[in-house]
């Protein structure tokens, strides 16, 4: 296990794909980046988003990973909470193309301004479906070419799949725990 370098010091992508931390770290234009961990209810809602996704695969046609590395750019690694592809697309180690839904849950110490420009990332990098989960007011957010949308519908959807998350029974699985 690696330590974290200095927040100065400059890394190549083969540095990056050659280390690994617990948890993973991003790497953003050859700087390492800690990602904040999530807390109980981050973590419930992951594990939710996780099973669902792997339960309803063969319905929906898609597999799901949780923190797995994504080639955004370049030199841009970035690690969704969660990360859903259509079922048949290959990888090798990381993913390089873009995926069908990224969904990040936001931790107490993320701010919303800044998961935006990490959304503005995905979508650049053409990934149609980004998702952001604010588990404390229970509000989830769909990040569009428009810009940051809250989800009003009580439900995410993927258009043209029978993808359809009801956000009313994800955020009850925070009142189990």
């Amino acid at each position: 296990m690696a330590t974290l370098p200095n927040s100065e010091e400059l890394w190549t992508v083969r540095e990056y794909l050659r280390t690994s931390w617990s948890p993973d770290r991003e790497f953003v234009e050859g700087r390492i980046e800690e990602r904040n961990l999530g807390e109980k209810e981050h973590s419930i809602l992951q594990r939710y988003l996780t099973v669902l996704f792997a339960i309803k695969r063969g319905e929906w046609g898609v597999e799901v990973f949780p923190e797995l590395r994504t080639q955004t750019k370049t030199r841009n690694f970035r690690v969704p909470d969660v990360l859903v592809i259509r079922a048949g697309e290959k990888f090798e180690r990381y993913v390089t193309q873009p995926p069908l839904i990224a969904i990040e849950i936001l931790s107490p110490e993320d701010t919303l301004q800044a998961m935006q420009g990490k959304a503005a990332e995905y979508r650049q990098f053409g990934i149609d479906n980004i998702w952001i989960v604010d588990p404390e007011p229970r509000i989830a957010y769909r990040y569009t070419s428009a810009g940051l949308e809250e989800v009003r519908t009580g439900e995410l959807i993927v258009p043209e799949t029978p993808i359809r998350l009801v956000l009313g029974e994800m955020f009850a699985e925070l009142d189990r725990a």
